[in-house]
């Protein structure tokens, strides 16, 4: 009995430790979006002014004083 549950133990900890190599198969349709800049041509001042003023919204003495 205790020989059969050591080895049950041994082998189920030999299965956990099995890790196979994860390799995508197939055909794959979509390889993701284009990257761009986050700001539209000429604009990029104001995309930086929005993105600072969501930091200080962000930040939480400044959000006291508000």
């Amino acid at each position: 009995m205790m020989v059969r549950l050591l080895l049950f133990i041994a082998l189920t900890g030999l299965a956990a430790c099995g890790d196979r190599e994860q390799i995508a198969e197939g055909p794959r349709s979509y390889q993701g979006k284009p990257d761009s800049a986050p700001w539209n041509e000429g604009d990029r001042a104001t995309w930086e002014a929005a993105i600072k003023a969501r930091q200080l919204a962000q930040h939480e003495y400044k959000r006291i004083e508000q």
